[in-house]
């Protein structure tokens, strides 16, 4: 493993990068490309260290979408790294009835993190799960908090399921998650110890949600910008709207308005308003909702909603679209609202697979909630509501949509940028900032990542569950803006009736891979101001 030292915010390398939060899950990251590891087994090995080093912000009870390039397929796939809402009618009418708490255990989801990490690694990976366990299990032995050693005896548990299934690799992987989740005739004093816990704590969460528990493997969204692939997950998450605001965006000519120039800072936050009022009133799981997509992401819906972007003035209203009946606005959709943790990772290989993933959980600790797994909770079913009839609203074993949201992009069918960014609804907003340093004015990530950025508070909250959405509603016409912009640009700004407000230190915390295909380098970069850390192999 390198040393802490030569872990830095920026790398460069030709056979392997990882870009994340905790400089000891990049340290994990790292040491698994060395040993002959694939951007898979890196991955899978970065996200169960982040659970360690930057516990808080994310959790072996919380979640991880994840976008993956194949290199031998040449195609992109998402892994539906969430856990869902208990499969109990009764706990569902208990949420429609009280609405979801915050601080309870009655607001986690099933856990999702182990499952993803096993099949991530049994679909695309090559080596085993004692092999990409074992940096994580360092750091939970040589650390010093009461649960690091309960959490390593659950690991230590499914590496002995592994050890002892006969068969193939693949077989003895879901030996090892199947162990955990109390599946298949597994031994089950994992699972038993978590439906304890969640039984002692209140909650809802019973055996059979952890036996019914599978990770999705799913075709991606995909939009052409500039000739260029960007590639996100379903509208499980938020990630399609940054698909939906490129499209719109592409009747803008960016690169002569100039960077963080007001005409440019103005269309992009916009055009950004536009697509989250979509989000708000379309998105949910599409397992249990009709998600428009197609008709959201046409050439139809995009041209009649782009002349909604008035360049000399800011929107105050929350606008969507009425995409069934092909209008720009949907009648008694729109309004005027009233002012009102997660982490990273991506990694490039020497054989051309790239991974983008968004570890998170928002942990709570409160009251001892950390069970004898040393397996803690997160808050993600606070992304559903009780808003009957809303695509997102609470049912039996939905998934949250959630911001979580990690990008792809390809040109050409090859990989060439991995983002992933913390930070809720700011996610997709600083990917889109990044993407556009990138494709517009042509910034590497170590210059991308500490480019000045902003973002806008002009959407619904998407961690409170209100069943009235309105009031959920963060900030109409805000701008938070970071002030190495120009104080000129910031006064045209709020002419144009932008509620500008400056920051100094960072919005949101993304990290950064861009494949140079014409030197065969990566570049990696996580923004230092967000505590990223990224490294590269020699």
């Amino acid at each position: 493993m390198p040393n802490t030292q030569e872990i830095g915010w920026k790398a460069v390398s030709k056979t392997g990068v990882v870009a994340a939060g905790g400089a000891g899950a990049v340290a994990a990251g790292i040491e698994i490309l060395e040993a002959g590891g694939n951007a898979a087994d890196a991955a899978a090995g970065t996200i169960l260290a982040l659970n360690v080093t930057d516990h808080g912000a994310c959790s072996i009870g919380g979640e991880v979408p994840l976008l993956i390039f194949d290199s031998e397929k040449g195609e992109v796939k998402s892994l539906s790294g969430q856990g869902r809402a208990p499969l109990s009618q009764d706990a569902i009418d208990w949420y429609m009835e009280n609405e979801i708490p915050n601080g309870d255990i009655k607001m986690a989801p099933v856990p999702s993190v182990v499952d993803l990490c096993t099949t991530t690694l049994k679909l695309y990976g090559t080596m085993t799960f004692e092999a990409i366990v074992a940096p994580t299990l360092a750091l939970l032995d040589a650390g010093e908090a009461d649960w690091h050693p309960e959490l390593a005896v659950t690991l230590r548990r499914m590496v002995e399921s592994e050890q002892k299934t006969s068969g193939s690799r693949e077989e003895k992987i879901q030996a090892a998650s199947d162990r955990f989740y109390g599946r298949n005739g597994a031994n089950s004093d994992i699972a038993d110890a978590l439906e304890g816990f969640y039984i002692d704590k209140g909650g809802f969460l019973r055996r059979n949600d952890l036996a019914a528990h599978v990770t999705l493997v799913e075709d991606p969204v995909s939009v052409d910008y500039r000739g260029y692939t960007v590639y996100k997950c379903g509208p499980w998450t938020q990630g399609p709207y940054l698909c939906q605001a490129l499209r719109l965006l592409e009747g803008f000519d960016l690169k002569a308005m100039g960077n963080c120039s007001t005409d440019y800072v103005h269309a992009v936050t916009e055009a950004l308003k536009l697509a989250m009022a979509d989000r708000d009133a379309y998105y949910g799981d599409p397992e249990f909702v009709d998600v428009p997509l197609s008709g959201l992401l046409s050439d139809a819906y995009t041209e009649i909603r782009r002349p909604l972007i008035d360049m000399q003035e800011a929107s105050h209203e929350a606008r969507p679209g009425d995409v069934d009946n092909m209008e720009p606005l949907k009648a008694g959709g729109v309004f005027r609202p009233g002012v009102g943790g997660t982490t990273t990772c991506a990694i490039a290989d020497r054989w051309g697979n790239v991974v983008a993933a968004t570890p998170s959980a928002n942990v709570y600790h409160a009251g001892g909630m950390v069970g004898p797994t040393g397996v803690s909770y997160g808050n993600r079913l606070r992304s559903l509501n009780t808003t009957a009839g809303h695509p997102n609203c609470i049912q039996p074993g939905k998934r949250p949509r959630i911001t979580l949201t990690p990008t792809l992009v390809l040109k050409d069918g090859s990989p060439i940028l991995s983002i992933s960014v913390a930070g809720g609804d700011l996610q997709d907003q600083a990917t889109m900032n990044l993407l556009l340093d990138f494709i517009e004015f042509g910034m590497e990530p170590e210059d991308a990542v500490i480019a000045p950025r902003f973002a806008t508070g002009h959407h619904e909250n998407s961690f409170d569950p209100n069943p009235n959405r309105a009031e959920t509603f963060g900030q109409a016409g805000s701008l938070t803006i970071n002030n190495s912009v120009s104080e000129e640009v910031q006064q045209e700004l709020a002419k144009r009736g932008h509620q500008v407000k400056t920051q100094g230190g960072a919005i949101a915390a993304p990290v950064m891979v861009y494949v140079n295909k014409d030197n065969g380098t990566f570049h990696a970069a996580g923004d230092p101001a967000a505590g990223r850390h990224a490294a590269g192999l020699r």
